[in-house]
């Protein structure tokens, strides 16, 4: 489930304002005051649960932009890790270390929930044709690491952004007056190589979405007979999304009414952090 690591230019000002964030005006006033400047140390983060691990290089570029100097090893984005498993050491200046121990921790604990519950997902719709893609529900600013999370375990991403494709939803048609006017719409605003979907919640709103020849729907809401219907009046036709209060308990059956998408928000609106520590190896 490895993922390629994200450029360091797209982290590196992710991983800076968490950091001033947590030092502040004064910096780390408890650890200045205790340690030494030229003390050594070598710290230890291990998994206390197993799990998918994600955000490996953010977490070791919190400790790299504190002292560069520092000696780093580190498992792979995406590795599937046991209790009790040694994910990274870090070598040098002890002040370093703890200075941004809790912003690698938070970093890779969140995005290790995010890549473990994605993988559980992925996991409970094996041998359906569905895949387990998140959404827009993120946590502002860390997007890109949080959906890079979904790919490590294995989900697949849906738009980054508002710019990145045409997702006409019920508040939009609401605004418009009718699915077909804010098709329309879109259309004579966008190029040719944008997507379109629509969000429709009964099979009403289906059938007319059909006959605009758009490239997905999203089928908001349904229960499982609903959504059975829907996928046999698609035909294939176009690609079919599965959305709205999906969980553990509930995702196997909605992968198996044959639906090609489930995007599911708790992904990264609503994970579990992984537990996952340092220490200093003494």
């Amino acid at each position: 489930m490895a993922e390629s690591s994200l450029h360091p230019l797209v982290i590196e000002p992710i991983v800076k304002a968490a950091l001033l964030e947590d030092l502040g005006h004064r910096g780390d006033i408890t650890t200045e005051s205790i340690i030494p400047p030229t003390q050594k140390a070598k710290a230890v983060m291990r998994a206390r649960k197993g799990g998918i691990i994600s955000g490996i290089d953010p977490a070791m570029m919190a400790f790299k932009l504190t002292d560069p100097s520092l000696t780093i090893t580190a498992v792979a984005e995406g590795s599937l890790a046991e209790s009790g498993q040694t994910l990274m050491t870090i070598e040098g200046s002890a002040r370093a270390i703890l200075m941004a121990e809790r912003v690698a921790l938070n970093l890779v604990q969140r995005l290790s929930g995010i890549a473990t519950l994605t993988h559980s997902m992925v996991v409970a719709v094996k041998g359906t044709p569905a895949k387990i893609c998140c959404t827009r529900k993120t946590t502002p600013n860390l997007r890109v690491l949080e959906k890079r999370a979904v790919r490590s375990g294995g989900g697949i991403n849906h738009r980054f952004g508002l710019d990145d494709g045409v997702l006409i939803k019920d508040n939009h048609i609401a605004v418009a007056g009718s699915i077909r006017d804010a098709v329309e719409r879109v259309r004579r605003r966008i190029g040719h190589m944008v997507r379109i979907e629509v969000e429709v919640d009964t099979l009403d709103q289906l059938t007319e979405v059909l006959s605009l020849g758009v490239d997905a729907v999203l089928l908001d809401n349904m229960d499982i007979p609903t959504l059975k219907k829907a996928i046999t009046l698609v035909k294939g036709s176009c690609q079919t999304e599965a959305s709205g209060n999906i969980n553990a308990d509930t995702v196997r059956a909605v992968a198996e009414t044959g639906v090609d998408l489930i995007s599911v928000g708790a992904l990264t609106h609503s994970p579990r952090s992984l537990d996952i520590g340092l220490d200093i190896d003494v």
